[in-house]
């Protein structure tokens, strides 16, 4: 028997193995489009809701102070976090953008929408809102209040406890008193603001 004669068979099964795996069967299954209704399941809908107490990867959120601002039912007076002079140039920046439109850079609740004759937004330095803890600004912040929308899609967590830290700095910014002042530092108030530079000559024009 010729060699030809045994390799025959043996490309011959390959080339059957080949044809057998280009069946498209996975292909051509029966499928749904995204949010097609269907009457196999009993809500008439295909797309089906998440396993009860799946958590995505990345979304573990154990520490309850830290994702809530709460304890149980009562608003935290601590931070969750030590917050440093960066978290505060960057709540600083996030407050300006997601904030000052209603309560203003001043935090007194007279911002730009307000002054064009949006509701009037909060002022943060009365009485009640001086004395708040800093978890109630940041269940406000994630939740929203009476005409405040919510902010938690659009800010991020750690960044809505920057914001927070600002806006203590801005309570404690207007009702300061000159003891809290280091005392090497106190004749730099008494100066008053510093005057802004000179401003320069406009250039001449050429002469004609």
């Amino acid at each position: 028997m010729s060699r030809c004669s045994h390799i025959a068979p043996f490309f011959a099964g390959v080339f059957a193995l080949s044809v057998v795996g280009c069946r498209q069967d996975m292909h051509d299954q029966p499928r749904y489009k995204p949010l097609a209704g269907t009457e196999f399941f009993g809500d008439g809908r295909s797309a089906r809701p998440a396993v009860w107490g799946t958590v995505a990867r990345g979304h573990l959120r154990l520490d309850e102070a830290r994702y809530t601002g709460k304890v149980g039912d009562a608003d935290v007076d601590t931070f969750p976090f030590p917050i440093t002079r960066a978290d505060l140039f960057r709540g600083q920046e996030r407050f300006n953008i997601y904030c000052s439109p209603c309560h203003s850079r001043t935090g007194d609740g007279n911002g730009m929408v307000v002054l064009r004759g949006f509701r009037q937004a909060a002022s943060y330095h009365t009485q009640k809102l001086m004395k708040a803890p800093v978890g109630h600004f940041f269940d406000v912040i994630t939740n929203g209040f009476s005409a405040m929308p919510s902010y938690g899609s659009r800010i991020d967590s750690d960044d809505r406890w920057r914001i927070v830290a600002y806006i203590r700095v801005l309570q404690f910014s207007q009702h300061a008193a000159i003891d809290d002042v280091p005392a090497d530092q106190r004749l730099e108030v008494d100066k008053g603001p510093a005057s802004p530079p000179p401003a320069e000559p406009a250039p001449k024009e050429p002469a004609k």
